[in-house]
């Protein structure tokens, strides 16, 4: 009677097992996909997006501010080349961010986007990002990182001001192997 029990109890414990792996599988792309869905998140689309060129209405206009931040461990000056703008939706908008390399060795960065409020990143769309791309800067080297966006011109009425923020990661030991600090 006691086996009968356990192994019951085992095939209940591994199923159980199973089912929490797959469920825990499955939460990253049910993520997305409700982020997606409901606009929340701040999540921006990963992919350029085609600019629908509709002038037959001037779109009206918002107000985009820009924000880049860099974690202390990161020797880089990460700025916008302007903090706030105003812009007209529906039309095509380029800027770009400016970069400076601190350290005296190479260092790649990549940003990360995001959009304020959560529901206007459903209309913030970029054609070209330097987030799209890592960024190798030499030590003491500069760039600057270009942006070409447009603000769709279904953004919600409620909405006003939209707030890109671009976070600044060193991704220098994921892409060469361990090479950091290395002069190349």
């Amino acid at each position: 009677m006691g086996n009968a029990n356990n192994t019951r109890l085992t095939i209940g414990l591994i199923f159980g097992a199973i089912a929490m792996f797959g469920f825990g599988f499955a939460l990253v792309p049910l993520y997305d996909v409700l982020c997606e869905q409901l606009g929340i998140n701040g999540k921006t689309r990963s992919t350029a997006q085609v600019f629908n060129d509709d002038t037959s209405a001037p779109g009206r206009l918002v107000n985009v501010e820009f924000i880049a931040q860099v974690p202390g461990s990161l020797p880089w000056e990460f700025a916008p080349a302007v903090k706030r703008m105003q812009v007209r939706t529906g039309e095509l908008v380029r800027t770009h961010f400016n970069a400076k390399n601190l350290a005296d060795h190479r260092i790649v960065g990549q940003a990360i986007p995001s959009v304020s409020p959560g529901q206007g990143a459903a209309y913030f769309n970029k054609t070209e990002c330097f987030c799209f791309n890592q960024q190798p800067l030499e030590g003491h080297d500069s760039a600057e990182l270009g942006l070409i966006f447009f603000v769709d011109k279904d953004l919600p009425d409620s909405i006003n001001t939209l707030t890109l923020a671009y976070t600044l990661f060193d991704i220098t030991d994921s892409v060469s192997g361990g090479t950091k600090g290395v002069s190349k």
